[in-house]
Order: structure tokens, then sequence, then C-alpha cells
């Protein structure tokens, strides 16, 4: 079937729900309203009020009640509208749903998959455009995935409804309707901790996950440069395999990611390859990413997203070394 990510995320929920009856949806208007993007849409025709359920509006209390059903043996798959709000129930993300299994020697698990819109460039205001992935990348105990294809979204959201700890799934707004994709009308898995290379490559390896994907496969395409496109797709646990692979291989690295500069996953994935792979590196680790500053008013994101301009010089940069 074509379909963009919406409705990718949509059916992988719908399968996910037929296969497991433990797992239930919860969110502010993910049941009537079909959640603020509606990626829920018609799913509480199918599977009722309780297994679709609209809770008040209050982060904490999403999450907390998640946390129980998930210690009760359910598989909670709830919803925090965009990540900016996110915040306010990171103790209960930190505190109970990362450390429940190492606390209690896995005597308890805490099978639940938290959803949430990330990123910006559709001109939001800026508590709905965080890109908080490193934040809880941080976090031991704490799985956080991030698609940029519809055939990824289902995939990964399938494999972690079927997992026994938590995963945080990163869904950036900007590509919910940005393309469609031929997927399998049927469930299937993409493996999380593997990272997709998307393009081979022999001069240049390129990083990137999310929104910037498809920015850096257009960059890519118009320079006609050799480079390697490596998606992440899984942000914690990285695939430090595949980029060490690719790193070694062309000897020159880019990161792209849209979160901010500093302390960001570009940080992460340079310090591994200084690491373990120096010696074959052929010019310094360059990183393009937003700047370090708070997410600016929508007629300024273009100027603080990383674009073609930036990708492209920096290619042109890092290949003339």
């Amino acid at each position: 079937m074509l379909v963009n990510m919406v409705s990718a995320i949509n059916n992988a929920l719908e399968l996910s729900m037929k296969e497991n009856n433990d797992i239930v949806l919860l969110g502010e208007d993910v049941g009537r309203d079909g959640g603020v993007f509606r990626v829920t849409e018609g799913l509480i025709d199918k599977f009722g009020e309780g297994r679709v359920i609209d809770t008040p509006l209050a982060e904490s209390g999403i999450i907390g009640t998640s946390i129980g059903m998930a210690l009760s043996g359910m598989h909670p798959i709830p919803e925090v509208q965009f990540a900016g709000f996110m915040y306010l129930s990171f103790s209960q993300i930190v505190n109970h749903a990362a450390r429940y299994r190492s606390r209690s020697r896995s005597t308890f698990k805490v099978p639940m998959t938290i959803r949430t819109p990330v990123s910006g460039g559709v001109r939001t205001l800026e508590h709905h455009s965080e890109s908080p992935e490193a934040l809880y990348s941080h976090i031991g105990g704490l799985i956080v995935v991030e698609p940029s294809t519809p055939y990824d979204a289902k995939g990964l959201l399938i494999k972690a409804a079927r997992m026994e700890d938590p995963v945080l799934f990163l869904e950036p707004t900007r590509l919910y309707r940005l393309f469609k994709q031929e997927i399998p009308d049927e469930a299937y898995e993409v493996p999380i901790g593997k990272s997709n290379v998307i393009k081979a490559g022999n001069d240049l390896s390129i990083i990137t996950y999310g929104t910037m994907v498809n920015v850096v496969k257009n960059v890519v395409d118009k320079k006609k440069v050799d480079a390697e496109i490596i998606d992440l797709r899984t942000i914690n646990p990285l695939d430090e395999e595949t980029i060490l692979n690719s790193a070694k291989k062309t000897g020159r690295v880019i990161i792209v990611h849209e979160a901010p500069l500093s302390f960001g996953v570009g940080a992460e994935i340079s310090a591994r390859i200084a690491e373990k792979g120096m010696f074959e590196l052929k010019a310094p680790i360059l990183r393009v990413a937003s700047d370090s500053l708070p997410y600016p008013f929508p007629g300024y994101e273009k100027f603080y997203i990383p674009n073609d301009r930036k990708i492209s010089n920096s290619i042109d940069k890092i290949m003339s070394v």
C-alpha cells in the first residue's frame, strides 16, 4: 500500500493491537479526535474506549499511568502531543520507566512505547518543535527511536510494541505527510539498534536521521559526490559497527541532525569515531546542526535548522582536505 508516515503509524498501531490484546493507547485527544495529527484516527471505533483512552491534559499523569499499566502486565502506548510537553513527565520517564527493570533486578519489566512528535520545519511554536533525543539517550534503560520513512515508522513501531522495555518513539512532524512510500500490508519488523545504509559510497560518510535524511539525500544527488549515507533509525543504542566501518572506509565523516549542536548525538558519534577509528580518517569530523539556542519564532526557523546550503558547504570543506 502507498501511504504517508501518519497512515503507516496508524496501521502499525492497528496491527499491534490486533496481535496483542494487552496493548492500549492513551493520551490527549487520541480517541474521538484521533490525536492532534490524526495518527490514531479511527482506532477507537475498532477497539473501543477501553483500549483507546482520552486522558486529561496532564503529561506526568499520562506517563505515570502508563508505567503502572506496564508493571501490571499491559503494554501501553501513550502519546504526548508534542515533545516539548514531555518534559513535564521527565521524572516519571527517568526515575521509573527507565529504571524499574534494573531496580527490581528484572523482577519487573516496563513494556511501553511513548510516542511523540518532534522537530520543526512546519512553523510551529517553540514547545512544538523540540528535538530532545540526546536528553533521553543519556538515560540508561531507555531505547530511543526516530524513523525517517513510512516503511521504517511502521516496522520500528511494531518491533517496539513487541518489546519488554520502554521505547521512546520520536515521530518527525515535518515527515508526517511529506511523502508517500509503498509498504507491505502485513506486519513486519525493522530491527531496533541497526542503522540503514541508504546509499553506499567511498569518498565520504554522512551520518544522519529523522528530518535531515531527505535533505542530505537531495544535496548528495545534486552535488554528485560519492557519499555513503547512513540513517541511524535508532539513536540509543547506536549502531556503532556500521558507523565505524563506514568512517574507516571513506576516511571522511559529516554528521547532520536538526537538534542543537552542543552535547548532541553528533558529539557522541564523533567521540566514538575518534576513539576507535581516528587514525584512518583523512579529515576532521564535521557536524552540521542547529544553533545551540532556544528554538526560534517561526519566521526564523529556516535560518536555524540545517539546510541545503549548510550541508553543501560542509561537503565542499571536507572534500578539499
